[in-house]
């Protein structure tokens, strides 16, 4: 019993004094990590003129050669005011930019928040700076000037940041260089075996380039360009030289094929990579292309949530609605045909093109218009 009671008391103060020393560790490294935030590597400036105010980050304060640094522009101001950043890149031209983000952050007392963030690495080591950079604003405000008189608006510089970038080089190391090392030995010539070895390396050098070349030519010839505006054009040319649809199966697999159509090409044209969204996802992707007009996102709307009625709620499309969206995707790719990016296809869809496609020349409407009574 005496036994039992010592080793529980013993495995007790061996946990007491384990968790003394977590508690310990813990401590040390807060206090390490702490001491770490505080002298944290970075240069701050801090400007304003009237009731904008600009803060310039330069992280870290001492990089190395080779590094990569952040610079931060971040303009505060009260709302009613008309910010003006740099153009990107200004006054950095001394240095590779390897990435820039802005940003503009609205709070909920209407001032606004202003970013420009630049991801730089130096050339040089030695000491480098950031110059002053040039930052406008307008203050449209009740009862506030403008900007000065003569001058478009108020100009804020940024104060000038200085660092230094540590060399790779030791300290210590020697800038004198070292004297030549003597005369080399003769080349020595030859032997049959090494020339043997030398003609094999060549012939087979040369069979490699040989087979290259040939499976380059190949390649070549399989793949062609083609716009996207014209692979589109093709598909649909096809689908609508057949006999209109009648049944109901029939209707779906039309509206089925059409939007994939459709789709594909605002893929190919608009760079939308997105086949695996819903009609509205897609919508709302397509809707952010600075490329597509409000008239096009609203005739592709309709177009695709048209096909999706016949699609996925069974609604019985007539010849008239078939009409409208033959219509509106033959429209959609005539309007946006323009700088319609190259494509890879097959060599061989371009030598069947001629006897496959039927190319209408009068809009397909038209050709379904004629098949309505059949429909």
């Amino acid at each position: 019993m005496d036994r039992m009671i010592l080793k529980q008391s013993i495995i007790r103060t061996v946990r007491r004094a384990c968790c003394c020393a977590v508690f310990v560790a813990i401590y040390l490294d807060q206090s390490t990590g702490s001491s770490l935030i505080a002298a944290a590597d970075e240069i701050i400036k801090e400007t304003s003129l009237g009731p904008v105010e600009v803060t310039t980050r330069l992280t870290p304060d001492n990089p190395t050669i080779g590094d990569e640094i952040q610079l931060e522009i971040r303009v505060r101001s009260p709302a009613d005011i008309e910010v003006l950043m740099p153009e990107f890149g200004e006054a950095l031209n001394r240095y590779t930019i390897l990435d820039f983000v802005p940003r503009q952050q609205i709070e909920s007392d209407g001032s606004s928040l202003v970013t420009q963030r630049y991801t730089l690495q130096p050339y040089l080591s030695g000491q480098q700076s950031i110059p002053p950079i040039l930052i406008e604003f307008v203050d449209n405000r009740a009862g506030k000037k403008p900007s000065p008189d003569g001058a478009d608006a108020y100009e804020i510089l940024t104060d000038r940041i200085d660092f230094d970038v540590k060399s790779v080089l030791p300290t210590d190391a020697s800038a004198e260089l070292k004297p030549p090392m003597g005369k080399l030995d003769p080349p020595q010539t030859l032997s049959t075996s090494n020339w043997l070895g030398i003609a094999l390396g060549g012939l087979a050098a040369v069979i490699a380039l040989a087979v290259g070349g040939m499976y380059l030519y190949r390649h070549r010839q399989k793949v062609v360009r083609r716009s996207a505006y014209e692979i589109a054009r093709k598909k649909l040319d096809r689908l609508l030289s057949m006999p209109a649809p009648e049944t109901e199966e029939a209707i779906e697999k039309f509206f089925v094929a059409i939007s994939a159509i459709v789709r594909k090409y605002l893929e190919d044209r608009f760079e939308l990579h997105a086949p695996d969204l819903t009609t509205e996802e897609f919508l709302v992707v397509a809707g952010s292309s600075s490329d597509l007009t409000n008239d096009h996102q609203r005739l592709l709307r309709d177009f695709l949530r048209q096909a999706d009625l016949v699609k996925f709620a069974g609604a019985q499309a007539t010849g008239n609605e078939i009409r409208q969206s033959s219509d509106a995707a033959f429209r959609f790719l005539e309007e946006t045909r323009e700088n319609a990016p190259l494509i890879e296809v097959s060599a061989q869809d371009t030598v069947t093109e001629t006897t496959d496609v039927v190319i209408a020349s009068s809009s397909p409407a038209n050709k379904l218009g004629q098949e309505e009574a059949h429909v």
